[in-house]
């Protein structure tokens, strides 16, 4: 599994999906809306409306009770991958390291190359302090293309407005849909949408049946704060900057910054979306090993 910084040296993004691909786990996935179909799923009572063509005799002869097949029907999968292409994603490391963005360009393009190998449908909705590039869910030859010259277009710049790509999807995603998140999650203040709202989109886009996925992304030195002696910090999405001694203030930043994933984790656990804290050192291989075995494996698997 290559780290991120060797992969970043390929500079053909497909060919760096699918390298990240190949050092993954990858399967067949099943819907779970049940039909008639090749697969036989489970068997349930019979009640009044189900389909009299799907009783199972064999069972009634055995059992003296009606019971019904059920099914899984193999169905194709429809995909938005939502990236945040603020300011505070161009952020990397002096160590070596790529960017946040560049970390979320690289996982999401194996994810396309992955389900648009499967013959599913993959789009993407690009977003700062406003919705910078959409690319409607296909899987037609060619649309690996697309969505890799809208990948390469992309630039961190300005503010975060989350909340302004969800609900702009929650309008959009109309058919259940798998929805994966990429970002930082650190929004901007003064827009339209605080971190509450944000993690009420987000549940109730699952609420609306979607799978959601959040791949929280941060930079090694975010998790850790490793600097020494006084130190410039800027941001770098409003104008301001601040000069602080790490050593004072370490204690304090990880606490804060621990509550700010616990905040994320245990509320996201809560409304069923599926949250991957990711440090950007990490292999991106070894990220998408964990979501393909995740709790969302009954549909990609």
């Amino acid at each position: 599994m290559l780290d991120p910084a060797t992969l970043a040296k390929i500079e053909n993004l497909e060919v760096r999906a699918r390298t990240v691909v190949e050092g993954a786990l990858a399967g067949l996935h099943h819907s779970p809306h049940h039909g008639s179909s090749v697969e036989f799923a489970e068997h349930k009572e019979y009640t009044a409306g189900d389909e009299i063509k799907h009783i199972d005799w064999k069972a009634y002869g055995k059992f003296d009770k009606y019971y019904v097949k059920r099914f899984e029907e193999e169905t194709e999968l429809r995909t938005y991958l939502l990236c945040d292409t603020s300011g505070s994603m161009s952020y990397k490391n002096d160590k070596g390291g790529v960017s946040k963005l560049e970390y979320a360009r690289t996982l999401s393009s194996a994810i396309a190359y992955l389900l648009l190998r499967q013959q599913d449908q993959v789009g993407l909705v690009a977003f700062a302090e406003r919705l910078r590039a959409f690319v409607p869910p296909r899987s037609r030859g060619g649309h690996m293309a697309s969505l890799l010259e809208a990948f390469g277009d992309l630039e961190a710049t300005g503010k975060t407005d989350l909340g302004l790509a969800l609900s702009y999807l929650s309008e959009v995603a109309q058919r259940r849909s798998l929805i994966v998140v990429m970002s930082d999650l650190l929004l901007t203040t003064n827009t339209t949408r605080g971190t509450d709202d944000v993690r009420h989109l987000l549940r109730g886009l699952r609420a609306r049946n979607h799978d959601v996925v959040v791949f929280h992304l941060l930079d090694h030195d975010e998790l850790t704060l490793p600097f020494d002696g006084s130190t410039w910090f800027e941001s770098l999405e409003e104008d301001g900057k601040i000069l602080a001694d790490p050593a004072d203030v370490r204690r304090a930043y990880l606490k804060e910054m621990a509550a700010f994933i616990e905040g994320h984790r245990q509320s996201l656990a809560e409304g069923d979306v599926e949250y991957h804290l990711v440090d950007t050192s990490r292999p991106p291989s070894e990220v998408l090993l964990e979501f393909l075995n995740g709790p969302w494996r009954q549909v990609l698997r």
